[in-house]
């Protein structure tokens, strides 16, 4: 297991801040889990890491592929700590959470990149969540959900008025 704490917050609150800038709009299930990936690769290169894609797990394949191993989607190698893994699923999957608590029981910092329009419940520790909340619509013409995530905004509200404003019986405004 990984045994330092510190190290898995700070590689797990790094990736959220990449992941918090990551805009889209109306994309489809399988793209916004491509964007995910492709951020967290970005993310992992960026900190000049060894990045691999779809990289081999330390769990078996259920039957009858017990003989394979499971896959990751991401997989960092550095220098200077643990391996990092990373799953990113917009569904609350058990075998997801399960690999993950193998993969640090064999020393990984574990991450789920979890992605969605609900409430995230957190997994049990030592597997770290990062969270990507996005939007939901039906798409037109039969394509299904899509997916948004639109930059924050810092701005304050705005000012209101102090006037008072009434209105007389035929709906015209006066003060």
């Amino acid at each position: 297991m990984s045994v330092n704490v510190a190290d898995d917050e700070q590689v797990a609150a790094s990736l959220a801040g990449w992941i918090r800038e990551l805009t889209f709009v109306d994309r489809a299930e399988d793209e916004v889990t491509a964007l995910l990936v492709d951020a967290a690769v970005a993310w992992g290169t960026g900190q000049g890491w060894r990045v691999y894609r779809r990289a081999p797990s330390v769990v078996s394949l259920p039957p009858p592929y017990e003989h394979r191993r499971s896959s990751l989607d991401v997989a960092c190698a550095r220098a200077g700590g643990a391996p990092i893994v990373i799953e990113v699923d917009r569904s609350h999957r058990r075998r997801t959470v399960d690999k993950l608590v193998a993969e640090s029981e064999a020393g990984r910092i574990a991450i789920w990149v979890r992605w969605g329009t609900g409430t995230f419940e957190p997994p049990a520790a030592p597997v770290r969540m990062v969270t990507c909340p996005v939007t939901s619509r039906r798409g037109l013409g039969g394509q299904g959900t899509l997916y948004s995530r639109l930059p924050a905004s810092d701005r304050p509200a705005p000012q209101h008025t102090a006037v008072d404003i009434s209105v007389d019986r035929q709906g015209d405004l006066f003060d």
